[in-house]
């Protein structure tokens, strides 16, 4: 029998998995009532999830919605004892946005989806069905493209985020920036400290810590000026990787208002449209790097090792799983089971 030793943070399951990495060079997307039925299904010794994160963008929530379009959503959230969480603005160009780094049009259009997704974060929450969560955000360009003149694309990334941070506060919504290997600006631990600093808006931007993609910041995946474990690193060496994600924690927590319960096997993936970044895979993957609750006490312990306390919720990502994976009852209850594990050992009461 699993005792609750604590009931803070919530436990969110993302819906994104349903539609990431999905399409016509993949698999068909999942559809949103799927993706909340299979998680409504979930239990292990009577807990289940507390609520869902959301993307918004069709076929799942479409960033045009009217009130009538939410009151709907709500209706069929809230009819599975859930609440939403956090929401995915969809600021790549393929979803109606643009590069953050990129021309007045392109920034326009980032700001522009932005501008959408805070304002369903605040009908949500006058819905009643959103009392926490964050509108993620990132600079929707490749590394590639930013290494053609790092000083001023880091810049122009900043001068947008900030833009941006205008917004979200128009609408009492906080931005937190997802750094992963594939977007430009963020796609290292030192460029995202950097990046931070330069918007210098902590109250409204803040960092989303996923700990799949984050585990590749210690490897310096597309920034080996940046990486933190030693070249041919022995993944035995239990303590040399506990010092390394310490080193990246302890830079990146203080700016952390969003996290993700993940599993990486240290290689990267794409799948469909998405960009090859941190290979998600199950808590219990025999080739999963990570000890889960441990890694994640990093995130969610301060230096002193006390419990932060500092969301409100935690959500578990599995993007690019296959869908005969996400479809199967038993990948959610041992991903339950394993947030359950974390709340356990690192939440409050």
């Amino acid at each position: 029998m699993t005792t609750a030793a604590h009931t803070k943070p919530a436990l969110h399951n993302a819906m994104w998995p349903g539609l990431v990495g999905k399409g016509p060079d993949s698999e068909p997307p999942i559809s949103l009532d799927d993706m909340l039925e299979v998680t409504a299904a979930a239990s292990v010794d009577g807990v289940r999830f507390d609520g869902v994160d959301l993307f918004l963008f069709d076929p799942h929530v479409d960033i045009d919605s009217d009130r009538e379009d939410l009151k709907r959503l709500a209706d069929r959230i809230g009819a599975r004892d859930f609440v939403v969480g956090s929401l995915v603005a969809p600021v790549w160009t393929p979803t109606g946005g643009g590069s953050a780094m990129g021309t007045e049009d392109e920034r326009r259009r980032f700001l522009t989806q932005v501008k959408k997704a805070c304002a369903i974060g605040k009908t949500l929450r006058d819905l009643g069905i959103r009392r926490y969560g964050v509108v993620r955000i990132d600079s929707a360009a490749s590394p590639g493209e930013w290494a053609k003149d790092p000083v001023a694309n880091t810049k122009r990334i900043a001068e947008t985020f900030r833009e941006a941070c205008t917004i979200a506060e128009s609408y009492g919504e906080r931005l937190a920036a997802e750094g992963e290997i594939c977007w430009g600006g963020m796609h290292s631990w030192k460029r995202m400290i950097e990046l931070l600093e330069m918007v210098d808006r902590p109250r409204t931007l803040g960092f989303q810590a996923d700990m799949a993609h984050t585990l590749l910041f210690t490897m310096g995946c597309n920034s080996p000026e940046d990486r933190i474990l030693p070249n041919e690193f022995n993944w035995e060496d239990r303590q040399t990787l506990d010092n390394a994600i310490a080193t990246m924690t302890r830079a990146l927590r203080p700016w952390t208002i969003d996290f993700h319960v993940a599993q990486n096997d240290a290689t990267v993936k794409g799948s469909g449209s998405h960009d090859k970044t941190g290979r998600h895979c199950m808590p219990r993957d025999p080739n999963g790097k990570m000890d889960i609750v441990r890694v994640a006490g990093a995130w969610l312990r301060d230096e002193s090792g006390a419990p932060t306390g500092a969301f409100e919720h935690i959500c578990w990502d599995g993007c690019m799983f296959a869908n005969e994976t996400m479809m199967n009852p038993a990948t959610w209850r041992e991903v339950l089971g394993t947030m359950i594990a974390v709340r356990n050992a690192h939440g409050t009461d």
